[in-house]
Formats: structure tokens, C-alpha cells, sequence
């Protein structure tokens, strides 16, 4: 049988399924250092936990992921320069891929995720062109 994906308003969901999502958020967070304690404090069962944990995940917060590459001068500090502006912008980094410096360059590109940006996507990246290490930028679709 084909898996199939609904998205759910948690509110008409029975109470397990929250309460196995806030057990592996606790676990994720580092808040539970065991399973036992995780249910424990989700108030599920350990049975309920395992049955469900693979099944439930969290939709909110998934946002667009784009990829922005980005030429730099192999200067000190330029990848710095280069996510420091992306932190001011409110994008969440998500990877990060860079390649060897080669002739004064080097290519990286990093996956933002998008949703919790404070300016135009289009403005962040004018910024970055902006930048005096920054040769080149060029940026993805929408991964999702």
C-alpha cells in the first residue's frame, strides 16, 4: 500500500499524537536525555510512543528552502560576512557546501530556509552582491 500524507489541524487530532510529537521534540531538544524520560514527561505511553514515533512529524515552521550560491574571495572572513547577513535577515540556515579555494575564489552554497525573513528575498540578495568579498551570488527555486 502506497503511503499517503495529510496535513491535519493538530486540534481535531487525538491527544497521543501530540503528545508523541512532544516527546520526540523533547528528545530532539536534548531536554530528555532517554525515551523513558520523554513520555515520562509527554505524559504518552512507551508503547504509544513507538507505535506513532516514525508517523507524526511537525509541519509548521517547514518554510521554502532556496539555494543561494555564492562566489567569494578567499579573504578571512568572507563566508562569515556572507551568513552573518543572512542571520540579520532572519533566514535559518540549513546546509552549508564549500568548495576548495581555486585562482582567489571559492563557491559555497547554502540552503536558507525562508519563512522567517524580514525583508524581500530579492533585497537580502542585493545585500549580499553588496559585500565587498562577494563576486557572484545566484540563487534556486523553492525546494519546498
Amino acid at each position: 500500500m502506497e503511503k499517503r500524507f495529510l496535513l491535519v489541524d493538530a486540534q481535531v487530532l487525538p491527544e497521543v499524537f501530540l503528545q508523541v510529537l512532544h516527546a520526540k521534540e523533547l528528545l530532539a531538544a536534548g531536554r530528555a536525555k532517554s525515551i523513558s524520560a520523554a513520555v515520562r514527561e509527554a505524559g504518552v505511553s512507551r508503547s504509544a510512543f513507538y507505535k506513532y514515533k516514525d508517523s507524526i512529524f511537525e509541519a509548521d515552521g517547514a518554510g521554502d528552502v532556496i539555494t543561494v550560491t555564492a562566489t567569494l574571495l578567499d579573504e578571512t572572513g568572507a563566508l562569515h560576512s556572507l551568513l552573518e547577513e543572512m542571520y540579520r535577515a532572519g533566514a535559518s540556515v540549513v546546509t552549508i557546501n564549500q568548495s576548495m579555494p581555486e585562482s582567489g575564489t571559492a563557491r559555497v552554497a547554502v540552503a536558507l530556509r525562508t519563512d522567517k525573513l524580514r525583508l524581500p528575498l530579492d533585497q537580502l540578495l542585493a545585500r549580499l552582491r553588496g559585500q565587498r568579498t562577494v563576486v557572484d551570488i545566484r540563487r534556486s527555486a523553492p525546494q519546498g
